[in-house]
Formats: structure tokens, sequence, C-alpha cells
């Protein structure tokens, strides 16, 4: 796990710092959603801005309400950000309707944006459905196509290819069909991995790697006994983004990535806020340099 990667990481003073979008449903309990996602473009020295698709209301113990925000608005806040200030690197989060989903599409080929990051959120950590079918079927025809990387968990993996995914053997063919779906690189996710997996034994979680061409990087880190895990998809998607906005490749911006999320949900893990599952630190770094 990278330990000095963090240190020059508060916003680029440079004239144009590196610009990043999210376009995601806002979470009033601060964890996840485009308040985790500012927050850790913050952190990895990027300039955040976002298209708010969903406004919930939600804190540690679940979400209570959800309203969805017009298409043609979450179309206007991409527009008004991207003309003016410029967008080098984008992702997506929950997205809530087929109409916003294409209405996204639409608008990263208008602006241009090429570093997408797609995190197909269908289902929550906690099992919850997130994504109607007809939501999750523009997602994979429309966005898919146009991501450089697509980060499902593994029941957003089951629930594309239709079969159960639990296992670590199961996911390099798991990534190869979401491959074959259109995705030109998948980033799947282990955090759901049955405890008989070798990862598990190990003492490790496992996240695979799998690019357009065949080529697979598995990435291990150690599991954390925390229930603090809310909002850690967005915030992995996110750094992936930020990371790809300060110019890395994507196999670097990955391992950034995951080494940045790894390091949050530990600097987090004792954090006492709410009844429930907590947020990551996202702000650990500045308190690393002292």
């Amino acid at each position: 796990m990278a330990t000095g990667f963090f240190s020059a990481h508060f916003l680029d003073m440079t004239p144009t710092p590196p610009r990043t979008l999210t376009i995601a449903g806002s979470d009033s309990g601060g964890g996840a959603g485009i308040q985790a996602d500012l927050k850790t473009f913050s952190a990895l020295g990027c300039f955040g801005m976002s298209a708010i698709t969903a406004i919930t209301a939600q804190n540690t113990l679940g979400v209570t309400g959800v309203h969805a925000i017009p298409a043609d608005m979450v179309a206007a806040q991409i527009d008004a950000v991207a003309s003016d200030i410029g967008v080098d690197a984008a992702k997506t989060g929950m997205l809530g309707t087929a109409a916003i989903v294409e209405a996204v599409a639409a608008a990263a080929d208008r602006h241009g944006i090429r570093k997408l990051v797609v995190d197909p959120v269908m289902i929550s950590t906690s099992g919850a459905t997130l994504s109607d079918d007809a939501t999750s079927q523009a997602m994979v025809r429309l966005l898919f196509p146009r991501a450089v990387l697509v980060t499902p968990n593994l029941p957003e993996a089951s629930y594309l290819l239709g079969r159960p995914i639990t296992r670590r053997a199961e996911m390099e063919q798991a990534a190869a069909d979401l491959i074959a779906l259109g995705c030109p690189a998948v980033l799947l996710k282990g955090g759901h991995l049955d405890d008989d997996g070798p990862a598990s034994v190990a003492g490790g979680l496992d996240d695979l790697l799998m690019l357009a061409d065949g080529t697979v990087r598995v990435f291990t880190h150690p599991r954390i006994d925390t229930k603090n895990l809310h909002g850690t998809g967005c915030t992995l998607a996110a750094a992936v983004a930020a990371q790809l906005a300060r110019g890395d490749a994507l196999e670097d911006a990955v391992s950034k990535g995951l080494d940045y999320v790894a390091q949050a949900i530990t600097a987090g893990a004792s954090l006492k806020l709410g009844a429930g599952n907590g947020p990551l630190n996202h702000a650990f770094a500045p308190r690393v340099l002292g």
C-alpha cells in the first residue's frame, strides 16, 4: 500500500487545477454521493464540481426519502460547468432514471468528456435496490461504451450478468463477461466476497481490474474491522476520476484510488458518527502531514 502518495495532494496550485465532475445523488448524511465525491476530489488535489441527480434524506441508519431531479436540469448543471470551467474527468453515481442516463450520455458527447468513470449504482452495500431495470439497461447501453472504467460491486455484477458472483474464483470470468457488455475496462470490487474465498482466508480483500485486451491486475488490501464503510464505492470511483484528471494512466489511477480508500477506511474506522454505518475519513491526508 502506498504511503507517500498524498503529501502533495491539496488543491493543485497551478493556474488551472485538475477539474473533476461528479454526476450523482446528494447524501444529506455526508458519507456518500456527491458529498463524498467532493471531499475526495479536494483531498486529492482537484477542483470538484457537481451535477445533482437526486436529493436524498438519509443518515447512517438508512434512506428515508428520495426526490429525483428532472433530466433536463441534470443536463443544465453539466452544461453550466463544462462550458465555463471545463471537465478533465468525471464520474457517475446514482442516476435514478433512464431519462437521466440519456441526458448524461448526451452531455458527455456534447462536451467531449472522455475520462468518465461509471459507478453503476444499482445495489447498495446494504443490499438495497437503487435502480430499476430500464435505468440499468440504459446505463449498460449508453454509458458503459462511453466510460474509461466501470466499477461494479459483486451484487451489481451479479445483477448485470444474471448469476450470483460471490467467490474470488468467479471474478475473472465475471469481469470478462462485463467487458463483453461494452465496458472498455472493469474494476470488479471484492468487498462482498464470501468468507470461504481464498482472499478472505489470507486476511485480504481482492479487487480485480480487467482491460479490454484481457489484461488482469489484482489489487489486495487488508480487510478492516469496522462498520464505517458507507460511501466506499462512491469514494473509490471519485478517487480514480481524480487521478485520471491529474494525468495518471488508468492502472495507476486505480491503484492510487484503492490506496486512498483503504487509508480513508483505516483513518475512519473508530469514528463515532451516528448510530449506524458511519462514513470514511476523507480528510485524513492533512493530518498525516502534521
